[in-house]
């Protein structure tokens, strides 16, 4: 099966979008209520779809610093109001959803928006959605290694035969609504940074997106690299590359990163007292905008670190990651503005010198 989540060559790039509805702060530096974090999230997605970018991708969690629990719902209220822009969840956590369901959802969301859904199947970096529906977290990795199977079957659209250790087997059944696109739901895997996940998105036949969290775009550069080899390996038609990195954009350098600091130290700090990780320093945090994944600064140094990423690895999709912790609405919506109409012309422009 060919897809086409993007664009599958070099000369054609997509920019996306993406964001976790994170609870960001509103009057006086109170956390809004998650209600309106949400319409926050549809007010955003129009201005990107007015403007022009490409998706945009709503992230699954079930704790409190995020409100996007059920982000096809959202989805679903975003293709009412935009025409053009992809909509996507970045990840939809696959281990403890049935793929059954999740194809039906998106096929559902595929036929109200025109053929503008695409689903980013992953296992997520979160584990409360495992107790919350009743799974075994040892279970981890073989309940994903075995949904995914299940989806990447039903994308032909016909009759499944299938049997798993996880869910109840299927003879012979259909998933309805069918969409009308030839290769079923647009999808993506993905992939956190394992050799392993790089070759199960490659088996399963449906494209890798590739999430940069810390460190330099080029350290991943091996998986890229296996990717492709995989591809060849297998006899399979070239997939493209999908790559996921947070940032914030303002007029300059110093005015983004200025803006971007306490809420990404605050989102930082939260998660890591959680995980055992030392308090973020303004240090780690200048260092990761100079050299790491931070695409963060004026529409210039966000451009020039986006195509310098994609360059790398060979991507032909870069998502930017505009929510980060507690920033409010009106900056979101500014680095929204600039990265629509500055920072994506300047990534297209320096793709094809």
């Amino acid at each position: 099966m060919t897809d086409s989540s993007a664009p599958d060559s070099s000369s054609e790039v997509a920019l996306g979008l993406d964001t976790f509805g994170d609870i960001s702060n509103g009057q006086g530096g109170r956390p809004k209520h998650p209600a309106q974090v949400l319409r926050d999230v549809v007010e955003q997605a129009a201005l990107a779809d007015r403007l022009g970018v490409d998706a945009i991708t709503l992230g699954e969690h079930h704790r409190d610093d995020f409100a996007l629990s059920s982000p096809e719902v959202v989805l679903g209220a975003i293709a009412g109001r935009t025409e053009r822009i992809l909509l996507g969840t970045g990840v939809t956590v696959l281990s403890s959803d049935d793929p059954v369901r999740v194809y039906e959802r998106f096929a559902t969301l595929d036929g109200v928006s025109g053929g503008r859904a695409e689903v980013i199947l992953g296992r997520g970096s979160f584990t409360e959605s495992f107790g919350l529906f009743g799974y075994d977290l040892a279970d981890h990795e073989s309940l994903f290694n075995e949904k995914l199977e299940l989806f990447a079957r039903l994308r032909a659209e016909g009759p499944v035969t299938w049997s798993g250790r996880h869910r109840s087997p299927l003879v012979e059944q259909e998933v309805h609504p069918k969409t009308e696109r030839p290769d079923g739901v647009r999808a993506w895997v993905g992939v956190g940074g394992s050799p392993h996940s790089v070759l199960r998105s490659v088996q399963s036949g449906i494209p890798m997106m590739l999430a940069i969290i810390g460190g330099e775009p080029r350290r991943f550069q091996p998986f890229a690299n296996l990717y492709r080899q995989t591809q060849e390996d297998l006899g399979r038609e070239p997939m493209p590359l999908g790559v996921h990195s947070p940032g914030h954009v303002a007029e300059t350098d110093r005015e983004a990163r200025d803006q971007l600091w306490e809420h990404f130290a605050a989102n930082r700090n939260r998660i890591g007292a959680e995980r055992g990780w030392p308090k973020a320093t303004r240090f780690e945090f200048e260092s990761e905008a100079s050299e790491g994944a931070l695409h963060v600064g004026s529409p210039e140094t966000v451009a020039q670190k986006i195509a310098h990423t994609m360059r790398t690895l060979g991507a032909q999709r870069f998502d930017l990651k505009y929510a980060n912790g507690t920033m409010p609405h009106e900056q979101l919506m500014s680095s929204i503005e600039l990265y629509a109409t500055e920072v994506i012309p300047r990534v297209r422009r320096l793709l094809a010198e």
